[in-house]
């Protein structure tokens, strides 16, 4: 059993809302920088840029990349030979929430109900996905989410027999009709199976993994014994179906800023979890081209 403490836990998220708002990760930054150089259309080198500018500005004056600094969106695998002492776990997040929203001049974003919306003052409560591994590590992802790209997600609950074809149709549907309101270009999280609510979480959780990159639910399974190994599945499929949906979606001339062009979006993510016999949800959450996150191991 290894303990980690509250106030321990509560710096490593101040820390990270602050960094995420501040510096682009080097995989968005590289997609961004790429985008810049390949864009063939004249506006949209021109948006793209302006985008970089804004980066290089952001960085070296340690201000925000965006005046959006989102909703935190927390994402825990805590070790099941971890213990937590100190107060409570969650409230150690969101404690670290406050402080580096507000000592890091960030902006408040969250209301403290849908309805009466009156604004909390330090961007708490956050959102926070827990998930119980085997070890005694602690690992915490933060993903500062803001709603201009978030207001077009998207839920499918596709047919089994919808196959590819309906799952390509269902994104490339999701990204027409966002249009320029996600602040292309943008990075599309997928995630096809489990249920309703489950198929949101794992597009979101895919907004967090190396960009263009795709996972199923078997990669963290470490052993299969007996009969269950038959229903492994090959998931090679899943590399072509994001390398399809890339190039189709930067083929629909939204562009840059939503003014046309090659890039309409930088990458794709995709996680995929089983489901039942009868469905195949689907869903699509977008970010733009900031797509901020940062992790940190306890």
């Amino acid at each position: 059993m290894r303990t980690i403490r509250t106030e321990d836990i509560t710096k490593a998220v101040k820390k990270m809302c602050i960094d995420a708002n501040l510096y682009l990760a080097d995989d968005m930054k590289n997609a961004l920088y790429r985008a810049c150089d390949n864009e063939e259309s004249v506006l949209g080198k021109k948006i793209l840029g302006q985008l970089k500018e804004n980066l290089e500005i952001a960085g070296n004056e340690s201000i925000p990349i965006c005046q959006d600094t989102g909703m935190a969106i927390v994402f825990v695998k805590l070790g099941q030979d971890v213990h937590i002492e100190g107060g409570s776990f969650n409230e150690a997040i969101n404690e670290g929430v406050r402080q580096g929203y507000t000592e890091g001049y960030l902006r408040k974003s969250v209301v403290n109900d849908p309805v009466i919306r009156k604004n909390t003052g330090d961007n708490t409560p956050a959102i926070i996905h827990i998930e119980i591994v085997d070890g005694d590590k602690l690992e915490i992802t933060l993903a500062p989410k803001g709603f201009g790209s978030e207001n077009m997600s998207r839920v499918f609950m596709l047919k089994p027999a919808d196959g590819i074809d309906g799952i390509k149709n269902a994104v490339l549907t999701a990204v027409k009709d966002a249009g320029p309101n996600a602040c292309p270009p943008i990075v599309v999280g997928v995630g096809i199976g489990g249920d309703f609510e489950k198929s949101a979480l794992l597009a979101k959780k895919a907004l967090t993994n190396e960009l263009n990159s795709v996972h199923s639910y078997w990669n963290d399974v470490q052993s299969v014994t007996g009969s269950s190994k038959d229903v492994v599945p090959d998931s090679s499929y899943l590399t072509k179906l994001q390398n399809d949906l890339y190039n189709d979606i930067n083929n629909l001339d939204i562009g840059p800023g939503g003014m046309g062009g090659k890039f309409t979006c930088l990458g794709v993510n995709i996680e995929v979890y089983p489901t039942h016999i009868a469905g195949m949800p689907l869903s699509v959450n977008m970010c733009c081209h900031v797509n901020r996150h940062a992790k940190c191991v306890l």
